[in-house]
């Protein structure tokens, strides 16, 4: 991920202090992530694939080099086992379908490794809405505002990711959800022009 980061801010004429100004990120921390010294959250994803104003699949998918695929009225099958993986301290994600661009939802099965908040040195937060279903094992999402949800195998959570929050595993073993999130606060998504 780091090298395909990297070649896209070169390809997109941004310097790193460039790109961390646009982006809200930490020069070190972009720094770090283009030497795969350490983890980007989904949030951070988020905000550097907006600045550089390209599909966050792009910064995911293996093989950035290859046309990026559309749906262009067909439809797609993914299967979990043969999804690449995504590491942090808290999470371990499996992004379905990252080499489609043009998506308006990022589908992401997550396992949660965190118990507790102090794991996280801030809530993550992103444009748009989250919608998670409990696979296995039992969650709690915390939100900046003091509020949670807890939620256990086969119940389901929809809100405002743009509201800071984070999963904690409930159960003996981390937990599995499928997380579908939004990058778009409302539909139909504005269209965006060039200046």
């Amino acid at each position: 991920m780091g090298a395909r980061l990297r070649a896209m801010r070169k390809q997109k004429g941004f310097t790193l202090k460039q790109l961390s100004a646009a982006s809200g990120v930490a020069l070190s921390t972009l720094s770090k992530a283009e030497l795969g010294q350490t983890a980007l959250s989904y949030e951070k994803f988020v905000a550097i694939s907006l600045a550089l104003d390209v599909d966050m699949s792009l910064l995911l998918q293996a093989g950035a080099g290859r046309a990026p695929n559309r749906l262009n009225g067909r439809v797609l099958k993914a299967n979990s086992l043969e999804q690449d993986e995504y590491f942090t301290d808290t999470y371990r994600h499996q992004f379905l379908f990252s080499e489609t661009a043009g998506k308006v939802m990022t589908p992401i099965i997550a396992t949660i490794f965190s118990r507790d908040t102090e794991e996280f040195t801030e809530y993550i937060k992103h444009p748009g809405q989250e919608f998670t279903y409990v696979l296995s094992g039992a969650v709690r999402i915390v939100f900046e505002t003091g509020d949670a949800i807890s939620l256990k195998r086969n119940e389901a959570a929809y809100f405002d990711s743009g509201v800071g929050h984070v999963y904690l595993s409930t159960s003996k073993a981390p937990a599995r959800v499928l997380a579908v999130c939004t990058d778009m606060p409302v539909w139909p998504p504005k269209s965006r022009t060039s200046t």
